[in-house]
């Protein structure tokens, strides 16, 4: 009876300490529209913080500004485009 106790108590203990060691469940993934917006929210703050350097530069002549803010304008209109297709 005691080598049985013993072994029980020994049998508890190791696979208590083996269920102590697994991984605790990966997170979720984020879902398809949480990612976009994400993405569109990376994408604004990277366009305003584009913008604002290029319209406080102190070298650059307003031509030089206008046709930058007019690449930059088209380049985040085709990556929203690109975007909102996902």
């Amino acid at each position: 009876m005691k080598k049985f106790f013993i072994s029980t108590v020994l049998l508890l203990g190791l696979s208590m300490s083996v269920n102590a060691q697994k991984r605790p469940p990966a997170p979720p993934h984020p879902s398809k529209s949480e990612l976009v917006s994400i993405k569109s929210r990376e994408l604004d703050k990277k366009y305003n913080t584009e913008k604002r350097l290029i319209m406080n530069h102190p070298l650059a002549t307003k031509k030089m500004k206008r046709d930058q803010m007019k690449a930059l304008n088209e380049r985040y209109r085709t990556e929203k485009r690109l975007l909102k297709k996902m």
